[in-house]
């Protein structure tokens, strides 16, 4: 009885797995729905003995043709998310874990040519997989987590593993590149929030310096890296903030200058600010050289103006909110000088309001939870609302359903600071929201929850106070209109987000039975609204909030999403796109047929993703737009709004 238990001996387990693979390669030939947990389970065993890998990997396209995979996205190769399959290894059951593991190992035949797919080339399979690997690079340098060691089965080990061996076929070069530009196209979209990106960039770091890791020179990396850890000559050896501090006073003035140089270049180079830059930054308060603060943030001429005017508010935001832990702001204030902000008189005093605010006892509470408390909440909460003024398309929605108001807290930063500033006010000190909705007052206090039932707590500071109130606000504006004989967008919109949203509406679909209706018509009067060569060359004055029907990469349809129109013009390839913001974290996505979103290199301006016209439309479900600036619908080429119906038609609309 106590060889029962003993562990399997290699041989005994590629027998046995052999054996699982003959039985379900029949059962599945009669039944497509077959189980398959016997068969993961062998592999499972074999995944913990040496040479387990190696024996699945010369297996893998006979577990895939006797239907490993079923009918699963795992079937479609091509659609899977590097993301979710980091959720599938990591966090979910044995299940799920062994698939994805097999998948992995089929990625790897794939890409070294040993397995032919007609689902996936081999570009395809080696770029997921890099991509997969960059996000679980801690799996590679050092041991188990806690939480990989106390999972079931072995599991932890067997991930840990599992990377061990596609590492040593696939080398760490070529991770280490995928990373890299995976942390360029995140920063290219100007994030309020860097934290996740400073993790990838703290795991290139173990990369490049790791002994034990052989890697060539990558100057994108080192620049990343020292954009962090040693901006300048001072900081070279990344020596600790204390030691920093104390070279700093032993400087002469050309060297501070210097120094303050090398700062600014290198944040302007990657959008991040370094702990050592906060500690210039005070330091140079502290010794009252406030004259190199300028050639510090690197300010152009609009900055200059913007700090020579509001000099005291300047002092004040960075007397009261910039330090090591609140860092990131330091670039949020460069880039808020840098778009004239404090021009309007009225932002000024509110921030001088927001220097001296008081948080609730509940707002404190919350801000401590999140951001820890190295500063005092409305420390945290101030760095915050510089970021955001700096960066109004930067703003993230993070891992909740409340597109809606982070598209608001981007237009309002944009638009009207001030307003966004006096809500942000009730919410922090007052714990309530007020608005008008139809000539009623309407307050967030005691409101039912709207789509948001948790406080998100993977946001920014301002996101984090102001986001359960005016997810409320906005549910209690449905609850109002949802009886009503068109889209309740319709009447929310311009009360929620201000006067500037047209009165116009069109909606794609019935919103009874979700029919298409009238989708030429639908299609002609955007373009006769927003297309240039058909409105009359009237640009995009204020942004409009628009609807779209999100897809995946396969083109199935994901679920109704709000954006925000900022304008349509030539890119400079002279073809016609609409540039959008996304409050979704990552505005680079692939919503198949070819269409992805870009972030650079189309005459996108920081923080906006954009699309050719006809791709856009062709995930349109909702717009606004002033009827009194109608062009003629009838100058679209029919060929044109062709083309958009058949995208639509074959993709969300099917």
């Amino acid at each position: 009885m106590g060889q029962q238990n003993a562990e399997p001996t290699f041989e005994l387990a590629l027998r046995q797995l052999d054996a699982a693979l003959g039985d379900f390669t029949r059962a599945r030939s009669q039944d497509p729905k077959a189980s398959s947990l016997a068969l993961l389970e062998r592999a499972r065993i074999l995944m913990t003995l040496p040479g387990g890998f190696d024996a699945l990997y010369r297996r893998v396209r006979s577990l895939e043709s006797a239907g490993i995979f079923g009918t699963s996205d795992w079937a479609q190769p091509a659609t899977l998310q590097p993301a979710l399959a980091k959720h599938s290894l990591r966090e979910a059951g044995p299940v799920t874990t062994i698939v994805e593991a097999i998948s992995e190992l089929r990625m790897l035949a794939v890409t070294r040519g040993d397995y032919f797919h007609k689902g996936i080339s081999a570009e395809q399979a080696r770029y997921f997989l890099t991509q997969v690997m960059a996000l679980n690079l801690d799996l590679l340098s050092g041991p188990l987590t806690e939480a990989d060691r106390e999972r079931p089965k072995q599991l932890g080990k067997i991930v840990q593993e599992l990377y061990q061996y596609l590492v040593s076929h696939l080398g760490y070069e070529s991770l280490l590149d995928s990373l890299v530009a995976e942390v360029w196209r995140l920063l290219d979209q100007g994030p309020v929030q860097v934290d996740s990106i400073c993790d990838m960039i703290g795991q290139i770091a173990k990369c490049l310096y790791d002994p034990k890791i052989a890697t060539n020179d990558n100057a994108d990396a080192t620049r990343l890296v020292n954009a962090l850890f040693a901006p300048t000559p001072a900081s070279a050896e990344d020596p600790g903030l204390q030691v920093y501090e104390q070279r700093l006073k032993e400087m002469d003035d050309i060297t501070l200058a210097s120094e303050a140089t090398c700062f600014a270049r290198s944040m302007h180079d990657t959008g991040l600010a370094s702990a050592y830059r906060a500690v210039m930054l005070r330091f140079l308060r502290n010794v009252k050289q406030d004259d190199l603060i300028p050639t510090l943030l690197g300010l152009t001429i609009t900055g200059l103006d913007d700090l020579y005017c509001y000099t005291d508010l300047v002092h004040a935001l960075i007397d009261e909110a910039i330090y090591p832990e609140t860092c990131q702001a330091v670039y949020g204030l460069t880039m808020m000088l840098e778009r004239g902000s404090l021009f309007t008189p009225s932002v000024a005093q509110a921030l001088w309001r927001q220097i001296k605010l008081h948080p609730s006892a509940e707002t404190a509470d919350i801000l401590q939870e999140a951001f820890g408390d190295a500063q005092p909440p409305r420390v945290f909460l101030l760095a915050g609302v510089i970021n955001l003024l700096g960066l109004p398309l930067g703003v993230g929605q993070g891992n909740n359903p409340t597109c809606q108001s982070a598209i608001g807290l981007s237009v309002w930063a944009t638009n009207e600071a001030d307003y966004l500033l006096q809500v942000l006010t009730w919410a922090a000190r007052d714990d309530e929201v007020l608005t008008r909705f139809e000539g009623e007052t309407v307050s967030s206090r005691d409101l039912q929850p709207g789509l948001v039932k948790e406080r998100p707590m993977d946001v920014d500071p301002v996101s984090l106070i102001l986001i359960p109130h005016l997810d409320r606000l906005y549910g209690e504006m449905w609850r109002r209109c949802e009886d009503r004989d068109d889209d309740a967008h319709r009447w929310i919109n311009p009360e929620f987000y201000g006067w500037w949203v047209s009165h116009g509406f069109r909606v794609v679909a019935d919103i009874h039975t979700g029919e298409v209706q009238d989708y030429e018509g639908f299609i002609r009067h955007f373009y006769a609204s927003y297309h240039p060569f058909y409105n009359g060359h009237m640009p995009v004055i204020h942004a409009q909030p628009a609807g779209i029907a999100v897809t995946d990469s396969a083109a199935r349809f994901v679920g109704r999403h709000a954006i925000n129109i900022l304008r349509v013009g030539l890119s400079p390839r002279n073809e016609m796109r609409v540039y959008f913001f996304n409050p979704n974290n990552d505005s680079g996505q692939n919503w198949g047929q070819g269409i992805t979103c870009s972030t650079r290199g189309n005459g996108e301006h920081r923080g906006e993703a954009s699309l050719p016209i006809a791709e856009f439309t062709s995930r349109l479900y909702v717009f606004h737009y002033d009827t009194l600036e109608l062009g003629d619908l009838t100058a679209i080429p029919d060929e044109e709004v062709a083309r958009v119906m058949e995208l639509g038609y074959t993709s969300w609309a099917a």
